[in-house]
């Protein structure tokens, strides 16, 4: 059986200028490519991070991925990261982003994760569309108009989530499923690349450097230099080639923007 979306991939993480610790953690080997930044000090985030990415791991190798599987594996790195708190890291938590590999009827289709305010981002004929939205206090305030996009960047609130795996949350993940087209270039990043870099000049390196290691590696460079403020922790996912039917793998011709994204929170986004 071959595997509906075949991908090269790179990834790069740094500790930043500011941080003693790395508390982000990160995967990207197929069918999984998620990152996760973990919170708490004294070590709980990176913890909390580990514990979500090694239940991940588990996964790895497998051709294909259904919403079940994720949504299972999910319910039990949130498990490990509570048995984190009644093991005495109370604030023990962390977010997740990320994209695994899937299949409708023998097509191959990116199926998307999100809790917290780490991103997934995709990059296609040029344009580049963040496919997550935040779960954050500024996100919050900048959907009721409250905050302007300008402000957004430099209000005191910004690294305020309101949804995590572990920290007392109970909120629940995000989740989009979407056609895979050849050509596809997936980006998954902690806050820690956004918060320094804005999406014009992070589309700038997708752009022009052309293998995903060398991109993630040069996105997390650039993230450091900026100010290195926080952990920095980036993956790039490259669609290779692309099932179109059950057992095929083509160069894809199909237009995404003529074909909606489904969200699996309700409706079509």
């Amino acid at each position: 059986m071959t595997a509906p979306v075949l991908v090269y991939s790179g990834a790069a993480t740094h500790t930043g200028r500011r941080r003693a610790l790395n508390e982000d953690a990160q995967l990207a080997s197929a069918p999984v490519f998620i990152v996760a930044d973990g919170m708490g000090g004294h070590e709980a985030g990176e913890r909390a991070s580990a514990a979500v990415v090694d239940e991940f791991a588990t996964l790895v190798g497998r051709e294909a991925l259904s919403l079940d599987d994720v949504r299972q594996t999910l319910a039990r790195a949130r498990e490990v990261v509570e048995h984190l708190a009644t093991s005495g890291e109370s604030r023990a938590g962390t977010t997740l982003s990320g994209v695994v590999i899937s299949s409708v009827d023998g097509l191959g289709y990116w199926l998307a994760v999100n809790i917290g305010d780490s991103r997934t981002y995709r990059l296609a004929d040029g344009e580049m569309e963040r496919i997550t939205v935040d779960h954050s206090v500024i996100q919050e305030l900048l959907d009721s108009g409250e905050l302007s996009p300008e402000d957004a960047p430099h209000d005191s609130r910004r690294n305020i989530i309101t949804r995590a795996i572990g920290a007392g949350s109970t909120g629940d993940a995000d989740f989009w499923l979407f056609p895979a087209e050849q050509g596809d270039r997936m980006l998954i990043c902690t806050d820690g690349l956004t918060s320094e870099i804005g999406e014009a000049r992070i589309r700038e390196v997708l752009q022009s450097e052309p293998d995903p290691q060398r991109a993630a590696a040069q996105l997390t460079a650039e993230a450091v230099q900026a100010g290195g403020r926080d952990n920095v922790t980036v993956v790039v996912v490259d669609a290779v080639s692309v099932a179109s039917r059950p057992g095929t793998i083509v160069l894809s011709d199909v237009d995404d923007d003529t074909r909606p994204r489904e969200s699996l929170n309700g409706g079509v986004r």
